[in-house]
C-alpha cells in the first residue's frame, strides 16, 4: 500500500510560480510511476506530469511543457512539481497519484493510490 500527501497549493497571480510537493510512503520500486494530475470544476481529471521513481522517464502534457518541471527526491521520498509562468487556466485541484510499473500516460485507471489534493488558484 502507498500513502500520498500533497502540499504547497495556494493563490498566485498569473505569471507567478508555485511548488507542489507529494510525500510518498509505502512500497515503491524504481520501476513504479508517480504523477501529478489536476481537475478543474466540471472537467475531467488531466494527467499533467509523471516520473518514474528511478527518475529515468518523465512525461508532460502539452499544456504545461516548458513551464512545469517534475522531480523526485528518493532520500526525502517526495515528488515535486515546480510550476512557473502560471496561467488562470492552470487553476484546479492538483492530485498526486501512484501506479505500479509504468506505461503510456493518461491512463488514470492504472493509478491505484491518490492523495487528497491541493488547490491551486491563479488569478488574472
Amino acid at each position: 500500500q502507498v500513502q500520498l500527501v500533497e502540499s504547497g497549493g495556494g493563490l498566485v497571480q498569473a505569471g507567478g510560480s508555485l511548488r507542489l510537493s507529494c510525500a510518498a510512503s509505502g512500497r515503491i520500486f524504481s520501476w513504479d510511476t508517480l504523477g501529478w494530475f489536476r481537475q478543474a470544476p466540471g472537467k475531467e481529471r488531466e494527467n499533467v506530469a509523471t516520473i518514474t521513481w528511478s527518475g529515468g522517464s518523465t512525461y508532460y502534457a502539452d499544456s504545461v511543457k516548458g513551464r512545469f518541471t517534475i522531480s523526485r527526491d528518493i532520500a526525502k521520498s517526495t515528488v515535486d512539481l515546480q510550476m512557473n509562468s502560471l496561467k488562470p487556466e492552470d487553476t484546479a485541484v492538483y492530485l498526486c497519484g501512484f501506479r505500479a510499473g509504468s506505461g503510456p500516460p493518461g491512463r488514470l485507471l492504472k493509478y491505484d493510490y491518490w492523495g487528497q489534493g491541493t488547490q491551486v488558484t491563479v488569478s488574472s
